[in-house]
């Protein structure tokens, strides 16, 4: 859908979603009856913890939850959000100024901008990149700088490379690690140039970090607000879509630097009155899931890398074995580089939908992401009619 005649400027700045143009082309191959798979969004296939399910059924029937929910109804899940944190690296945020629950970290995105840059502003931003990122910059009114992520420096921005000049009048730089598209990892040594990087040039360091749970390493996935000195330059923004699969509550929270989070609390303050308190108490529930239990669903979507990844490696499409998130980044080979023809004709023609490169920024041309959301058997034959389909 085009914005009509009623669109604000910022509405016509915004980019058309992928996930759109995506979902009309699966719309036309079922009605040609094609069986669908779609890899095209990482919307999980996986259950929700029990537990978090159970207090959404207790909640239907509280009335207590039946009303706004101001700042103070949301201290549960931020208590519940730095014990976690506390339990993974050690240390605990201040849930009074240090937490804040988001309505998915999307939102959080959007409105984090919103809250610390104005209008014709500066902000560094990784490319390729989640789309919604380019929607919410648009949104805010800021120009952008990118920083590539190239598989050659696996998928990490070379810092030294930011132009001083853009540097020194940006205010904001944005990271996701692991990362949605690329599948790139960042250490803690990455987090700690990173940090120090935007301490030189007073920046703060937004963080997506969704796919914390989805590491494949011993090590896990290291966290920016960690690093040294991040506490007070960091924001990271957490989602349960990956790690509890539970994408359509639209629960996340918010970690970051004291001034920031505040300044996102009086934002949403004009905007929303946090998720309905059952969702909240699903989020509780689903922080404290053992461990053991995320980490068997990590390593589901582990056997699905392998099985997708070999097949395509069998299949001619050179792709490497990525080591976090629940997707697989692979260059389309030859002379295949319109991404979006390739994933319209692919899904039309086969019902497989994968996602074009091109989507996620210009430097993702001739590139497709495929989503693990479905079994191993399937993810193969995905690969196959992807290969066939380039022929």
């Amino acid at each position: 859908m085009s914005p009509g005649r009623f669109a604000s400027a910022r509405a016509r700045a915004m980019p058309a979603s992928v996930f759109a143009t995506m979902d009309d082309a699966k719309s036309d191959a079922r009605r040609r009856g094609l069986e669908v798979v779609d890899l095209s969004i990482g919307s999980s296939d996986l259950p929700p913890p029990q537990g978090a399910l159970a207090r959404v059924r207790e909640a239907a029937d509280d009335p207590d939850t039946y009303g706004y929910c101001l700042q103070a109804g949301t201290r549960p899940l931020r208590e519940a959000a730095c014990d976690w944190y506390q339990g993974r690296y050690g240390w605990r945020p201040d849930p009074d100024r240090e937490a804040l629950p988001l309505i998915g970290a999307q939102e959080g995105f959007a409105n984090l901008l919103l809250a610390t840059c104005d209008a014709g502003d500066t902000v560094l931003l990784p490319e390729p990149a989640y789309p919604s990122y380019f929607g919410a910059v648009a949104l805010a009114g800021l120009d952008v700088v990118t920083m590539p992520l190239l598989a050659q420096n696996a998928f990490l921005p070379d810092l030294d490379q930011v132009p001083n000049e853009a540097a020194a009048r940006a205010r904001v730089m944005v990271a996701c690690y692991p990362n949605n598209p690329t599948a790139g990892t960042a250490t803690p040594a990455f987090f700690e140039e990173a940090v120090a990087f935007c301490a030189h040039h007073d920046l703060l360091l937004v963080h997506d970090f969704p796919y914390v749970d989805l590491d494949f390493s011993q090590a896990g996935a290291p966290s920016a607000f960690d690093a040294p000195n991040g506490r007070d330059r960091v924001v990271e923004l957490y989602s349960f879509s990956k790690s509890f699969h539970m994408a359509g509550f639209r629960i996340g929270f918010a970690l970051g630097a004291v001034d920031a989070i505040a300044a996102l609390a009086r934002v949403k303050g004009a905007i929303d009155f946090h998720a309905w308190l059952g969702i909240q108490r699903a989020a509780v529930a689903a922080l404290r899931t053992p461990r053991s239990r995320v980490q068997a669903h990590a390593d589901i979507y582990r056997e699905r890398r392998d099985a997708l990844v070999d097949e395509l490696n069998r299949a001619g499409m050179p792709t490497q074995r990525p080591d976090a998130t629940m997707y697989v980044w692979t260059r389309l080979p030859g002379d295949q580089v319109d991404s979006y023809a390739f994933a319209a004709r692919l899904v039309r023609q086969t019902g497989v939908a994968v996602a074009p490169g091109r989507a996620f920024g210009p430097s993702g041309e001739g590139w497709i992401r495929l989503a693990l959301v479905r079994e191993p058997g399937v993810l193969r034959a995905a690969a196959r009619q992807v290969a066939t389909h380039l022929d």
